[in-house]
């Protein structure tokens, strides 16, 4: 099975990039989506459709908004944490497909100081409970999404000059620490250590041709889950491109072999 984690900056702007990179580039089995900015009566159903997917959504209007899309069916579909205090935003979805369990997030960008900031580190601390009371790390779960977070100096272009800035602050690379410490596996980083995996670039200053980007981006495993992925890579093909429009993030996509 091949999972892809996707924040596609509005899915109706990126719908023709994503439906011919599946067609001519990568047709994944899973595809995870952040930042959709639709509702779920407005998300392209038949689009996905007619490519071969099964798909559920968690949209609002015009913000945040995330979709799983399958060849699988989806089955025991959650949307949201079922706390109204988190999902007024519409950040998380879980559905099992075959026997993995994938729960995808789109956490906060948050904000230097003030409530967008502490509504992120809340954010970190809820999306740990929800999943330590409703899951469990002895099945194949897999954790994906873009966490506006880079953990590590290798994680971001320049770590001197973006040190203190957003996605790199020590109070939020903290905070998502403890929510990985529960015992998922950054499985970019265990299989490329040598490589920084960037995910996002500033549409400004030619940044991704410069290469000049963060990794933010993760599919995170349970350890048994681990076991199975035998490769995973950034695919540039969609955010290299002038048309149609790209995204700012680019797919991370994983190959987890069968049984």
């Amino acid at each position: 099975m091949e999972i892809a984690t996707f924040n596609v900056n509005s899915i109706r702007a990126r719908m023709d990039l994503l439906e011919r990179w599946l067609k001519e580039k990568r047709a994944v089995d899973l595809l995870a989506l952040q930042e959709i900015k639709c509702t779920e009566e407005n998300f392209p159903f038949e689009r996905f459709e007619r490519l071969g997917y099964d798909c559920a959504v968690f949209g609002q209007k015009g913000y945040n908004g995330v979709a799983i899309c399958s060849k699988y069916p989806l089955y025991d579909i959650k949307k949201g944490f079922a706390d109204s205090l988190f999902d007024n935003q519409k950040r998380v979805i879980a559905a099992k497909a075959g026997d993995y369990r994938i729960i995808n997030v789109y956490a906060p960008h948050g904000d230097l100081e003030g409530e967008k900031l502490i509504y992120k580190l809340r954010f970190f601390s809820k999306l740990k409970s929800y999943i330590v009371e409703n899951f469990s790390l002895k099945e194949k779960l897999i954790v994906v999404g873009d966490m506006n977070v880079a953990r590590d100096d290798m994680d971001v272009w320049d770590p001197v000059l973006l040190k203190g800035s957003i996605g790199f602050m020590d109070e939020e690379r903290e905070a998502f620490e403890d929510f990985v410490s529960i015992g998922l596996v950054d499985t970019y980083r265990e299989l490329r250590p040598n490589e920084p995996g960037f995910t996002w670039w500033d549409y400004k200053n030619g940044a991704i041709w410069r290469n000049q980007g963060m990794r933010i981006d993760y599919i995170l495993t349970s350890p048994n889950a681990f076991e199975r992925c035998e490769d995973i890579d950034v695919d540039l093909w969609t955010r290299k491109r002038r048309s149609p429009t790209p995204s700012d993030h680019a797919p991370v996509v994983a190959h987890f072999r069968d049984e």
